[in-house]
């Protein structure tokens, strides 16, 4: 198993960090008071990032055993960006909350890979053996 560096341990924390700390400012606000109590779309985002908000708060302590959760923030990210707001973006251009949405996709975009130790991922996801 490749060594993992203090630095990239840190770095892996204040990533977790940052997602839980952003989520936790942005959408808990909505959660625990909402305008109206509505089963709708919105509802059904606001819970997915809510849950994610908690689960990578978990990653600040264990960062190795919470990698999955970068996976999941990177890969919904590049699908949002790629699948729907680049065509939206081609088609008819992009409103307000589109434009904020895909600036914070794109930060998550670029931080999040820089923060994954790769050759510890090839290790134990690609070339490991199930057991």
């Amino acid at each position: 198993m490749p060594a993992i560096t203090k630095l990239k341990l840190y770095l892996l924390r204040g990533m977790y960090l940052f997602i839980s700390l952003g989520l936790v400012i942005t959408i808990w606000p909505e959660i625990l008071y909402p305008n109206l109590r509505l089963a709708n779309q919105d509802s059904v985002i606001q819970s997915l990032l809510g849950a994610l908000a908690l689960i990578a708060a978990i990653g600040i302590r264990y960062p190795l055993k919470m990698l999955p959760v970068l996976f999941f923030e990177l890969l919904w990210k590049l699908i949002w960006v790629l699948g729907f707001a680049l065509p939206t973006y081609k088609n008819t251009g992009l409103d307000t909350y589109a434009k904020e949405t895909f600036f914070a996709c794109l930060i998550g975009i670029v931080l999040v890979p820089f923060t994954i130790p790769w050759r510890y991922v090839q290790s134990q996801y690609i070339k490991s053996k199930t057991k």
